[in-house]
């Protein structure tokens, strides 16, 4: 049974009276200075900036696509995406940061995750599967602008976590030889249980911030290079025809 359709649920996502229609596709991302760096763009480009309670919304001038967000951590991503899917949202692509456990993975490399695996609290109460998966439709199109601009990514599992400063090695390390997860994030896998219950199309691009696999946590996210890279994934990432 649909959510919606459950008289036992107590709150329901709603659009407000006096809320706009969203445009069907649109782009959910997870770090505030990212967030905030695509909004200033799409306002200097006369975009139309929409309330979203803690978070930012912005529709592009043409009425094409959307961009939201920051949305960090399971609970926190999951709310918004719910509010997006009650506006219109029907295909949503996340662009976030993940640590590498898989040695196949360093800082700049782009994943296009094929599979999840839940370590957070949200997605038990969208579904009674640990797994989850991501939109094949829309992997297959983020693959075709991957590969026609010469952009390299690798497919893998990521495996989601709420309690960032928790991850412990032995842990990822099991996950990373028995279930051959690549990578960890804080909101994948409860996004994909969100989208398969709601009935839309998900999918991810996520870019190593940080290496986990070694004897010690090596961080990149805050390093030149990596800014770069990640200003260079988004412009790239918000040309996705939404056609």
């Amino acid at each position: 049974m649909n959510g919606r359709e459950d008289p036992h649920i107590l709150i329901h996502p709603r659009r407000g009276r006096k809320e706009k229609l969203l445009p069907e596709t649109g782009f959910l991302l997870v770090n505030p200075s990212e967030a905030e760096r695509v909004h200033r763009i799409y306002g200097k480009a006369d975009a139309d900036s929409r309330y979203l309670f803690n978070s930012g919304l912005s529709v592009a001038c043409d009425g094409s696509r959307f961009v939201a967000g920051p949305a960090i951590g399971a609970p926190m991503a999951a709310m918004t995406m719910e509010k997006l899917v009650a506006l219109g949202a029907k295909n949503i692509i996340l662009f976030g940061w993940c640590g590498a456990i898989s040695t196949s993975l360093s800082v700049g490399d782009l994943l296009l995750p094929d599979s999840a695996v839940s370590g957070e609290g949200t997605s038990q109460y969208y579904g009674d599967s640990a797994v989850a998966e991501p939109s094949r439709e829309l992997n297959s199109r983020l693959e075709l602008l991957l590969q026609a601009d010469g952009v390299s990514f690798k497919r893998g599992c990521v495996w989601s976590t709420d309690a960032v400063y928790r991850e412990d090695r032995r842990q990822l390390s099991r996950l990373n030889s028995k279930e051959n997860v690549s990578a960890v994030d804080m909101e994948f896998s409860a996004l994909c249980a969100v989208a398969a219950f709601r009935e839309i199309e998900f999918s991810a691009l996520l870019m190593v911030s940080d290496e986990l696999w070694g004897d010690s946590w090596r961080p990149g996210f805050s390093s030149k290079d990596f800014k770069i890279r990640s200003r260079q994934v988004l412009s790239l990432l918000l040309d996705f025809p939404t056609t």
